[in-house]
């Protein structure tokens, strides 16, 4: 068989679509991708599409990266798996070892899962589980930001605010408590009383329900999903003290924002300070295969360490936990990543990004241009004076979409944002053309 309406015919047959609506399918294209190759994809007709949002936020360096490629079929000739129970292999034990040394102490013990939503799932258990093994049994609660996406596993799902993921399961999920994340803002003064305003609400909530809070989950100074809103670092400072003065975990959720999205390698660093779990997936294989580590402290990990019969520890575990080809293919991604120029080059990229979207700047259905490191978004908005968004109903992000696909780039809006969030690979004449791309977009949409 060759050409798209092929492997379109087979797939609509078979397959159930993550995140899709199955009947838009009758009317919007499906796009049957053979290969890649940097930062393009291929179709089975030949057309390519420029990768702008990295595969939902998972690829770093390019489709097919040599390096990768390599270090994972070099994996598969010697061992694909091995029970992590009783068991360990090299690749594993030097992913943790590496992984460690880059965040830094305090944080010492790497727990492998298999997803961002399975990270998510570790850290709420670890954390509810030490303060019971501590003797500690009314933390029960856990906090959020409004806007929150952390997953759509049930644990997940219950710290996840937005309602088209949340509202339909909502009987079966756990109910957080729910604290302002930090209001948008336009200058750094602005963003700075912005954070502080939030944290005050934090503070509040806190001692309001003092002593029954296991920890607070943020996604540090991106929250991606709930539509690329950005916090200021100093929000995080303020983030860390509070916590403190509570006794409540930080729970770091840089599934999406961490391995350089936001200008530095792990985002939290730019606030200077330590989370006590660090949740790692998406880019931590480049891509390659579903792996994620939840980084915490020895003294976690010593609430835990005692004899058997004591039942203090942590039984939890993913059949594929550990794999030694994701390991592989995030070893080789850390390689990657200690390239002293990238972070200084993806931040020149992301600049260059936002100064071709300026024109949109004084476009009336745009609001709040904004950026961190190579994450880039704005927003589609009825009026811009009155910040009237437009019905959702309307499904104006999809002409973007659509628009994109018919000029060869995936762009895939959250909703009513647009955004971009390439792979490090890209050149700035790449997102040079992109911005023209999305703001042809733009018009069409809100026409």
């Amino acid at each position: 068989m060759s050409g798209n309406v092929d492997w379109v015919t087979r797939d609509l047959k078979v397959l159930w679509h993550p995140c899709t609506q199955m009947s838009d399918h009758e009317w919007l294209p499906l796009v049957p991708i053979v290969s890649g190759s940097g930062c393009w994809l291929t179709d089975a007709s030949g057309k390519r599409y420029f990768d702008a949002i990295s595969s939902w936020w998972v690829n770093l360096f390019g489709h097919a990266q040599p390096h990768i490629s390599e270090a994972v079929a070099e994996q598969a000739q010697r061992l694909e798996h091995v029970i992590l129970a009783g068991f360990t292999h090299p690749p594993a034990i030097t992913l943790a070892e590496r992984l460690l040394v880059l965040a830094g102490a305090p944080l010492a013990k790497v727990i492998y899962a298999d997803s961002g939503s399975s990270a998510i799932e570790v850290a709420l258990k670890l954390s509810f589980h030490y303060w019971r093994n501590s003797g500690q049994t009314a933390r029960q609660r856990f906090v959020v930001l409004e806007g929150a996406y952390h997953g759509e596993t049930l644990g997940a799902l219950s710290m996840t605010q937005v309602p088209l993921y949340r509202e339909t399961y909502g009987p079966l999920l756990l109910q957080p408590l729910v604290t302002p994340a930090p209001a948008a803002a336009s200058d750094e003064a602005s963003a700075i009383a912005a954070a502080d305003a939030a944290a005050d609400a934090l503070e509040l909530l806190l001692r309001q329900h003092q002593g029954t809070v296991c920890a607070v989950l943020v996604e540090p100074l991106v929250q991606c999903a709930a539509g690329m809103r950005m916090h200021h670092p100093h929000y995080l400072r303020r983030l860390r003290e509070i916590c403190n003065r509570h006794q409540v975990h930080w729970i770091a959720d840089e599934i999406a924002v961490g391995f350089g999205r936001t200008g530095s390698l792990f985002a939290h660093q730019q606030a200077g300070v330590k989370p006590d779990f660090l949740c790692l997936a998406k880019g931590l294989t480049g891509g390659y295969l579903p792996l994620s580590a939840v980084l915490t402290g020895d003294h976690i990990y010593q609430a835990f360490y005692d004899d058997y019969a004591n039942l203090r520890a942590f039984m939890h575990s993913h059949s594929y936990t550990g794999n030694a080809l994701a390991c592989a293919a995030a070893n080789a991604t850390l390689d990657l990543l200690e390239d002293p120029q990238l972070l200084p080059r993806t931040e020149k990229l992301g600049a260059g990004l936002e100064q071709a979207l300026a024109p949109l700047s004084d476009h009336g259905h745009v609001s709040g241009i904004r950026r961190r490191g190579l994450i880039c978004a704005f927003d589609l908005v009825q009026d811009r004076s009155s910040q009237t968004p437009y019905p959702w109903q309307e499904r104006r992000g999809l002409r973007v979409y659509q628009h994109g696909l018919e000029r060869g780039a995936l762009l895939r809006p959250l909703g009513n944002t647009v955004y971009f969030m390439p792979p490090y690979v890209a050149t700035a004449e790449d997102l040079r053309w992109l911005a023209d791309v999305a703001m042809e977009g733009v018009e069409l949409a809100t026409r």
